[in-house]
């Protein structure tokens, strides 16, 4: 599959999003951005734009995912879709109910409709949180882990995985659902040495899942090389992704702050983190 030529960014206000923002266009991609939010383009913020296109030039559709005259409008003629939008956090049912799982259902049926043929889905490793953590650095856990959500969070990326199977096998929609450990500039717990995806190995890995042949229906799990990183990065290789950043630089600092992980602290035991607590707290 060559590179998509216009590529649907859905929640681009948000923090991936607005990263992504920045680092795709690099990679040959035409963006069009949506989100109920207003998206503030590097244009309007002043920046230098990339190469490729600058945010700032890009289509702009603020709109709910409820709104399928709008979503519709947003996939028409658009090579692939980056599905971002939703709530990132945990939050009352009712609202991840409309927010992430019966908007990714819609956002798949405006794909279907509008005949657009790959999608990289923003899963989340709160889909398997609840699962006992490995020992740090053994890269142990596989994309076949049976499914632990740790929130209803992590419960509606589960979901979105599944619709993702579904419509390749009904509809030959291919996805990518990658599971994103902790995307930001930097590491800031002990945690995140193990789950940390840089922003700049985030491009590489949706650029890889934008343009790997054949993908049907994959998994893959969303990290950046770290040395004491708890997932098989396989299947993300499989798709070419070749992390190159690691967390270890940030490891004495927040070693030292924060000492060591200890399976006694609920915090601690599982993948999911403080996500597994009850009620779950932040970040990610």
């Amino acid at each position: 599959m060559t590179a998509p030529r216009t590529v649907l960014l859905t929640g681009a206000a948000g923090g991936l999003g607005t990263l992504m923002r920045e680092l795709l266009p690099p990679y040959g991609y035409r963006l069009r951005l949506f989100d109920q939010r207003p998206v503030e383009t590097i244009e309007n913020a002043g920046n230098a734009g990339n190469a490729g296109n600058a945010a700032g030039e890009a289509e702009v559709i603020t709109a709910e995912l409820a709104d399928r005259e709008a979503l519709g409008e947003a996939v028409r003629g658009v090579d692939a879709i980056v599905h971002f939008a939703g709530i990132s956090l945990e939050a009352p049912f009712e609202k991840i109910l409309r927010a992430n799982i019966e908007g990714t259902y819609h956002l798949y049926e405006a794909a279907r409709e509008a005949g657009v043929r790959r999608i990289v889905f923003a899963s989340s490793n709160h889909a398997v949180g609840f699962t006992p953590r490995p020992a740090d650095g053994s890269g142990a856990i596989g994309v076949d882990t049976p499914r632990r959500p740790d929130t209803y969070y992590g419960l509606s990326k589960g979901f979105g995985e599944d619709l993702a199977s579904l419509y390749w096998d009904l509809h030959g929609i291919e996805t990518v659902s990658v599971r994103i450990g902790s995307c930001c500039p930097e590491p800031t717990t002990v945690r995140m040495l193990s789950t940390w995806l840089s922003p700049a190995d985030a491009a590489r890995l949706l650029h890889a899942a934008l343009t790997a042949p054949d993908v049907g229906h994959t998994v893959v799990y969303g990290s950046s090389a770290n040395t004491r990183l708890w997932w098989d990065l396989s299947s993300a290789r499989a798709l070419g992704y070749e992390p190159r950043d690691d967390a270890e630089p940030y490891a004495a600092a927040l070693l030292a702050a924060q000492g060591e992980l200890d399976d006694d602290n609920p915090e601690h035991a599982h993948l999911g983190g403080s996500f597994c607590t009850d009620p779950p707290q932040w970040p990610h």
